[in-house]
C-alpha cells in the first residue's frame, strides 16, 4: 500500500522548498519509496482563505495520513491577527491535536560546512547532536495564561505545568535515541529554581532505572547553553522542556553555521501500530526572499529524510538523500545564505533541487 503524505507548505519560502522537495519524493518513488502525495494550506495561507490557519478538513487529512511534511509559517503581513488565527497556531494546532510531544533536531556539521561556523573549526568539526524538546505541554500551553488589568498596572500571566507522565515518555524517547548513537544522555532543565526542574530531574533519574547502559547527566538550562557554544562536542542527546528546547535548539543550530540547514521531526507515541509524524525545516518563512528562488531547500529536503528514516521506514533512501546533499556541498555548490566565497558556486532554490535530484 502506498504511504500518504500530506504537503503544507505554509507561507513564504516555504512554498518554494516544499515545491523541492515534492520533486524529490518524486525521484524516490522511482527508486521504491511508493508514496502519493497531496497538497494542503496552513498558517497565513490558510488564514488568507479559509479565516482559519488551520481547518478542521486540513486538520482531518493529517490524521488520515502517514506523515507530514510542513514548509514554515508566518510574516510580518498576520502580525494584526488575533493570536488564536495567526499561522503559529496552526502549527500548534497540529502539534496538540496529533499529540506530537516529541521533537527531534539534530546540529550536524556537514563536513564542507565547517568553516560556515561563528565557532572554530576544532570546536565544530564533526559536531553531530541531537536535541529531543518536549513540544506539548510546558509555558507554551500551561493555563492559566493571558494579559489582565490591575490596580497595579497590566500584569502577564504564563503558567509552566508538566505531569510526570509527559516527562516520562519524552525521556524514554531520548533514551532509546541515545542507544543507536553514542549512549549518553543530558537532561536539562532548572531545578534549582523551577518546581517543574525538580520533578522533572526526579523522573528522569527513575526513567533512566530502565535504560541503565545509558549515561545520564543533568544540567541547569544557564549551564547547558554556555557549554554549548564553549565545548558542544561533549553533547550526544539533550532531552528538555519545551521553552528550553525552543532556545537551546536554535543555540545548537547556529554552531553548524546556517538554519537553513537544519532538519526537524516532531513524533507522537504509536497506537495501534501507526505512528503521527510532522516533519519541517527549523528556518522560518523568510519573507524578504519569499518567491525570488533564493532560498535554501536542504532543511526540508533533509526533514523528509527525517520522515523517510522515523515514519516510512525507508532508511536505505534516507541515506541516499543525505548522501546526494553532502556530495553537493563537498562539490562547492551553495545558496546564498550559506556562500561564502568565489571558489563556490552559487545558486538558485530550484537549482539546488536539481543538482540533489541528479545525485540521488
Amino acid at each position: 500500500m502506498s504511504s500518504k503524505i500530506l504537503v503544507l507548505p505554509g507561507d513564504g519560502i516555504g512554498v518554494e522548498v516544499a515545491d523541492q522537495t515534492i520533486r524529490v519524493i518524486e525521484k524516490l518513488n522511482e527508486q521504491g519509496l511508493d508514496a502519493i502525495y497531496e497538497k494542503d494550506l496552513v498558517g497565513g495561507a490558510s488564514y488568507d482563505v479559509n479565516g482559519e490557519p488551520l481547518t478542521e478538513a486540513v486538520l482531518e487529512k493529517a490524521k488520515n495520513s502517514d506523515a507530514i511534511l510542513l514548509g514554515a509559517v508566518g510574516g510580518s503581513k498576520w502580525d494584526d491577527v488575533e493570536r488564536s488565527k495567526r499561522p503559529e497556531a496552526g502549527l500548534l494546532g497540529l502539534r496538540k491535536e496529533l499529540e506530537l510531544f516529541a521533537n527531534l533536531r539534530p546540529a550536524l556539521v556537514f563536513d564542507a560546512l565547517v568553516d560556515a561556523s561563528t565557532l572554530k573549526n576544532d570546536v565544530v568539526n564533526n559536531l553531530d547532536i541531537m536535541i529531543v524538546r518536549e513540544l506539548t505541554g510546558g509555558v507554551y500551553f500551561g493555563q492559566p495564561r493571558g494579559i489582565e488589568d490591575t490596580s497595579n498596572g497590566k500584569k502577564a500571566i504564563d503558567t509552566q505545568v508538566y505531569h510526570d507522565y509527559e516527562i516520562d515518555r519524552i525521556a524514554r524517547v531520548a533514551f532509546d535515541l541515545a542507544s543507536k548513537r553514542n549512549n549518553k544522555v543530558t537532561s536539562v532543565e532548572k531545578a534549582n529554581v523551577m518546581e517543574t526542574g525538580v520533578l522533572w530531574r526526579e523522573v528522569v533519574k527513575e526513567t533512566h532505572k530502565d535504560f541503565s547502559y545509558i549515561t545520564l547527566e543533568n544540567m541547569l538550562a544557564d549551564n547547558c547553553a554556555m557549554q554549548l557554544v564553549r565545548n558542544p562536542k561533549q553533547f550526544d542527546v539533550i532531552v528538555t522542556d519545551n521553552l528550553f528546547g525552543d532556545l537551546l535548539s536554535d543555540c545548537a543550530a547556529m554552531l553548524t553555521g546556517s538554519l537553513g540547514m537544519l532538519p526537524s521531526a516532531s513524533l507522537g507515541a504509536e497506537k495501534n501500530g501507526k505512528r503521527y509524524g510532522l516533519f519541517e525545516p527549523v528556518h522560518g518563512s523568510a519573507p524578504d526572499i519569499a518567491g525570488q528562488d533564493k532560498a535554501n531547500p536542504i532543511a526540508t529536503i533533509l526533514s523528509l529524510s527525517m520522515m523517510l528514516k522515523y515514519n516510512l521506514n525507508k532508511p536505505e533512501l534516507s541515506n541516499k538523500v543525505e548522501n546526494a546533499v553532502q556530495q553537493i556541498l563537498s562539490e562547492g555548490y551553495r545558496t546564498g545564505d550559506i556562500y561564502t566565497d568565489e571558489t563556490q558556486t552559487l545558486v538558485s532554490c530550484s537549482k539546488m533541487g536539481d543538482l540533489i535530484i541528479e545525485r540521488i
